[in-house]
C-alpha cells in the first residue's frame, strides 16, 4: 500500500499552499488550518481563482507556526500576524486585488471547496508526474500548485487513488496513519487549472487536452460511473472516524481495500 509523502495545507483559501509533514484533523476530516480563511467581498461571496484571476499573482509564504503570513505582489510585501492583523491583512489584499474585501475565518473546519465532502483531497505523485507530461515545459511543482490537492501519496501507478472513489454502490473507506476516511468523487476541476499559478495567464486548450489525456490514460479500475466527463482528477474525501487529537504525518501507511 502506498504511503503518504507530502501534505500541503492553504491556509487563506485560494492563495498558496504550505507544506507541512503533520497535521492534526479535525473532526469533519479537514485538516488544521486548510482554508481557515477566506476571503470574501462586500457582498459576501468567496474571492477565489475560479473568478478573480489576480489572486494567482499574489504570493503568500507562511510561518512555521501558521501564526504569520508574508503577502506579497509586484514588488509590494507586508507580513501580518494571524489571527491578530486579519483586518489589516484583509486591507492589503483589497489593494492587491482592487476590490474590497474582509477576511473570515472557521477555526474548526475551514471553507473546504466541496461542502458535501469537508475531508482533504487526495492524489498520486506519480498522477501528477503523468499529467504534467501532457503539457509542454510544466514541471511537476506546477502541477501541484494547478491541482491544489492536500494529500499526496506515493503510488506507483497513475490513478491509483481513483481507486477510492464512489462507484454508486460503494464509498471505499481507507486510513491515513490513525484517521479514517472515505472516498467520494473523483473531483472535477474548474477553471483554476488552465492558468499558470504564479501570473494567471490562462490556456484556452488545457481542458480540451487533458481531457482527450484523461480519456486515453484511463486505468481499468477508475468507476465508470465518475466519469459523466473526463476533466477529472483527485480524489475528495468524508471522515468515517477522527479519534480525539488526531495527527496524520508524512510516511504514514496508506490502507484501503481495494481491487
Amino acid at each position: 500500500m502506498p504511503k503518504l509523502c507530502r501534505i500541503t495545507i492553504f491556509p487563506i483559501k485560494a492563495l498558496d499552499g504550505v507544506e507541512i509533514t503533520e497535521a492534526r484533523v479535525h473532526a469533519n476530516g479537514a485538516l488544521e488550518n486548510d482554508r481557515r480563511w477566506a476571503i470574501v467581498d462586500a457582498q459576501g461571496r468567496f474571492v477565489h481563482g475560479k473568478q478573480t484571476a489576480a489572486v494567482h499573482a499574489i504570493r503568500a509564504n507562511y510561518s512555521q507556526q501558521i501564526d504569520r503570513v508574508r503577502l506579497s505582489v509586484e514588488g509590494r510585501a507586508e507580513e501580518f500576524r494571524l489571527p491578530d492583523d486579519v483586518p489589516a491583512a484583509a486591507s492589503w489584499l483589497s489593494d492587491a486585488l482592487g476590490l474590497k474585501c474582509r477576511l473570515i475565518e472557521n477555526p474548526t473546519g475551514g471553507f473546504p471547496d466541496d461542502g458535501d465532502s469537508p475531508g482533504p483531497t487526495l492524489i498520486g505523485t506519480s498522477s501528477l508526474q503523468a499529467t504534467a507530461k501532457w503539457f509542454p515545459d510544466f514541471s511537476l511543482d506546477e502541477m501541484r500548485r494547478r491541482i491544489r490537492a492536500n494529500l499526496e501519496i506515493d503510488a506507483a501507478e497513475p490513478f491509483w487513488e481513483d481507486r477510492l472513489a464512489d462507484d454508486g454502490r460503494r464509498s471505499p473507506r481507507f486510513t491515513v496513519g490513525p484517521v479514517a476516511y472515505r472516498g467520494r468523487t473523483i473531483c472535477a476541476r474548474c477553471i483554476v487549472p488552465t492558468r499558470d499559478s504564479q501570473t494567471g495567464h490562462g490556456d484556452p486548450a488545457f481542458p480540451r487536452t487533458f481531457v482527450e489525456r484523461r480519456t486515453e490514460a484511463l486505468p481499468e479500475w477508475s468507476p465508470p460511473e465518475q466519469f459523466d466527463h473526463y476533466y477529472r482528477l483527485a480524489i475528495n474525501t468524508i471522515a468515517d472516524w477522527v479519534g480525539p487529537d488526531a495527527v496524520i504525518r508524512v510516511g504514514d501507511e496508506v490502507t484501503a481495500s481495494v481491487k
